[in-house]
């Protein structure tokens, strides 16, 4: 074995104080592959079609192999659902996310807290309908109304899109209130 560069080895001062090795992080908990399977998961929450294995590992930024086994370990936890068999594609379980969204705010937040959040949502959904004088925000035709009210098309979309998001949080907040998911995600039970 070679002798490390002079810059690389330890003076006398160094060498008297001996390294700390409990605080050093354990080795199974670098080798473990926690960071891997967030990578994974991050690469999942992007799907917005099915994907093939290949196509998450490269938005993961590891190799296929590593993605096969996360996929199966997350089909098998109810994150994802396969596709197809051959060539193997994987999307996301919207349901079963919902799911862990719900179980995020019950456990997160008091049923008052989860009252006045659901109170200021849907104020806001109203003020939206009036704003837009409709009843949804999918009824609102974006390019004209940003004609006839003279704003940028792009404006109109962001705020549509904020309307959007309210509905999307007003029914969340509805469900965590009313434990309407503490069964099941969907078809699939988490593990």
């Amino acid at each position: 074995m070679k002798e490390p560069r002079d810059e690389l080895k330890a003076d006398s001062v160094e060498r008297q104080d001996a390294p700390d090795f409990d605080a050093l992080t354990p080795p199974e908990d670098v080798v473990r592959g926690g960071r891997t399977r967030d990578d994974f998961f991050d690469a999942i929450l992007t799907l917005g079609s099915p994907t093939s294995v290949e196509g998450v590992a490269e938005r993961a930024g590891h190799g296929v192999d590593a993605a096969r086994e996360y996929l199966e370990w997350f089909e098998r936890m109810g994150v994802v659902t396969r596709v197809t068999e051959s060539p193997a594609t994987y999307e996301r379980n919207e349901a079963y996310l919902q799911w862990r969204r719900v179980q995020r705010l019950q456990t997160e937040y008091s049923q008052d807290e989860l009252l006045e959040f659901l109170q200021a949502a849907t104020e806001r959904d109203e003020a939206y309908a009036s704003e837009f004088d409709v009843d949804a925000p999918e009824d609102v035709s974006i390019a004209a109304y940003a004609r006839e009210h003279d704003e940028p098309v792009e404006d109109v979309w962001e705020d549509v899109s904020r309307w959007m998001t309210t509905r999307r949080r007003i029914t969340l907040l509805e469900r965590a209130l009313t434990g309407a998911d503490d069964g099941l995600a969907g078809q699939q039970s988490p593990a």
